[in-house]
């Protein structure tokens, strides 16, 4: 919510929450392109001591991924990092999800279930250590999946845990996938010209 809907929905004015903010009483998230101010419903239900205790406990998930088994270090460092950062803020992971699959599949089982218990509305928020991490291209779509859900996906940009080899195979996928579809078309195209029965 921006800094004047969520005035309405408490009932404060707007100079009132930017002063919190500012006093660190209750603290606004920044938008990282402008700078403004916006709020997370569910924190802003937090400060309103609406009652939770019905609810069932949505899930605090750290995910890590790499793209193949002989990354497996490159895995454990992620999962450190992650672990280290969670832990340093006095917050404890629900589930910890190391993945092994391509940033291109969008079909890796264990991350088609963390996105359907996101639309189930279970869970609250997910930690990576970089977003593509996550999933290669499409980061913002699935950023935006998340919020209309309740959930945050918490980047820590650490760039060192998203392999440069990982990005060269995953462009080299693409255009091994544009090149056969090149050449298909080429095939059909020569065979719609050398066909008589194809031909008006």
């Amino acid at each position: 919510m921006s800094v004047g809907q969520a005035s309405k929905y408490i009932g404060k004015t707007v100079h009132t929450l930017q002063d919190w903010d500012r006093k660190r009483k209750f603290i606004a998230h920044r938008n990282p392109i402008n700078n403004r101010r916006f709020y997370y419903k569910s924190e802003l239900d937090k400060l309103l001591g609406k009652d939770d205790i019905a609810k069932p406990k949505r899930k605090i998930i750290a995910y890590a991924r790499v793209s193949s088994a002989g990354q497996k270090d490159n895995l454990k460092d992620q999962m450190n990092y992650l672990r280290q950062f969670i832990n340093a803020r006095g917050i404890i992971a629900d589930e910890y999800i190391s993945d092994i699959g391509s940033g291109l599949n969008y079909k890796r089982p264990k991350w088609l279930k963390l996105i359907k218990e996101v639309d189930q509305n279970k869970v609250a928020c997910i930690y990576v250590t970089y977003q593509d991490r996550f999933i290669r291209f499409g980061f913002d779509f699935f950023k935006q999946f998340c919020e209309w859900h309740d959930c945050k996906i918490i980047v820590l940009n650490n760039q060192d845990t998203s392999p440069d080899k990982e990005l060269v195979n995953d462009l080299i996928s693409i255009i091994h996938v544009f090149s056969c579809r090149l050449y298909g078309l080429r095939r059909y195209k020569n065979k719609i010209q050398n066909d008589p029965n194809l031909k008006e």
